[in-house]
């Protein structure tokens, strides 16, 4: 079963939260389910047309005339604006039109034109493809990148035996946008910039300039949402195992547990909160000195789900049964922890679908037409498995 966090706003209004989120950024009204957001600011961007005619020729007959849009409109029996509507994936088209336009569109091989030197290419830049969630990720990027028919480029900038990688090498490529799931320097995005290269900036680690694309999840809905559960459930002594400090989501995370523990009328023991690294291995190091405390806690909830799978072996080597002995919520929902004994109860991030977002948000931007909106933050959900019950007590 799942709960949705009820994220419209919300994350906007983080109980006790001394610096300026993300979600501070988003207000108005919704953009439809899961997402939130409005227009947060102007993109400076290049005005060039959107559709034009491309060098490719239709040789199917022999002739030279190009494939244009407005060739594709004359041989569909429809009009310019109703082709643009298909190839840019938008509404208000039927599905017999839709599908004529489609199939004309293939058979000629239309490609849309990007911007003037760039390639018909999203770059999707990570800073190391080591996490299992880096796969929910290219999965919502290539299911764009397929209905808009460009194609997509990974790159890591993380460790590497050799020299790594470096922005000189994406902005040598001349991609018509860039997807960066890792964090951009000031530096970096003015780089970008100057080489008239759009970005959006994927799951922010720190805090934004108001005018940078960006899309996230309602982390601070997502922590009080896994909380208030444990404390429905019963529980009292409710610790979490954060991230690391300065970053963000992890931030509004902890946020959202000390709100929805002060809205349960309970004390938050900073006693009980233990900052550590996003891994495993750090959550059952984190896990193993919460659970060796003389009053321990009957709950524990992880900034993510590796974290969540430490608790369970530190959990195991305490000789304590889940959920019988500790409960334990994470965050992330990855694939592997519905298969874990017992299956996590954890609050889903939609990875897949932020990064269909963000690379919606990315090849508007691409065609140099302005953006909707800047920021959004789609929903989280809390998925109810067998890794929570009443303490026994």
């Amino acid at each position: 079963m799942s709960e949705a966090t009820g994220a419209t706003g919300r994350d906007a209004r983080m109980a006790g939260h001394t610096n300026t989120t993300l979600s501070n950024r988003l207000s108005g009204p919704g953009l439809g389910p899961g997402v939130s957001g409005s227009m947060i600011g102007k993109a400076t961007l290049a005005d060039h047309a959107t559709d034009g005619p491309t060098e490719q020729d239709d040789e199917r007959e022999g002739t030279s005339r190009p494939v244009t849009i407005a060739y594709i409109a004359e041989s569909a029996g429809v009009s310019v604006p109703t082709v643009s509507k298909v190839i840019n994936g938008r509404s208000g088209v039927s599905a017999d039109t839709r599908a004529r336009v489609e199939a004309l569109v293939n058979e000629y091989g239309y490609r849309k034109p990007t911007g003037a030197g760039r390639n018909n290419v999203v770059e999707l830049v990570f800073r190391e493809l080591k996490d299992m969630w880096a796969v929910e990720i290219i999965r919502g990027v290539e299911r764009v990148a397929r209905q808009h028919r460009v194609g997509v480029m990974v790159s890591e900038f993380g460790l590497h035996d050799t020299a790594a990688p470096t922005w000189d090498d994406t902005v040598s490529r001349r991609p018509n946008c860039v997807l960066s799931v890792a964090q951009l320097s000031e530096a970096e995005r003015a780089q970008l910039t100057a080489k008239g290269i759009p970005f959006v900036v994927f799951d922010p680690t720190t805090e934004l300039p108001d005018d940078v694309p960006f899309v996230g999840a309602t982390n601070w809905s997502g922590g009080r949402t896994a909380t208030r559960h444990l404390t429905r459930l019963g529980h009292r002594r409710i610790a979490m195992i954060s991230g690391p400090e300065d970053v963000l989501c992890c931030c509004a995370r902890l946020d959202g547990y000390r709100s929805a523990m002060q809205a349960a009328g309970l004390q938050a023991d900073p006693g009980l909160v233990v900052h550590a690294p996003l891994t495993q291995e750090d959550g059952c190091v984190a896990a193993r000195s919460l659970l060796a405390l003389p009053d321990r806690p009957t709950a524990i909830f992880t900034a993510n789900d590796l974290q969540a799978l430490g608790v369970y072996q530190a959990a195991r080597e305490a000789g304590l049964r889940i959920p019988d002995d500790l409960s334990v919520v994470g965050f992330d929902d990855l694939p592997v922890v519905a298969w874990v004994d017992p299956p996590l109860t954890t609050v889903h991030q939609p990875l897949t679908e932020m990064a269909v977002a963000a690379t919606e948000l990315a090849l508007t931007l691409g065609r140099g037409e302005a953006a909707p909106q800047v920021g959004l933050e789609i929903a989280t959900t809390l998925t109810v498995r067998a890794s929570t019950a009443p303490p026994k007590n």
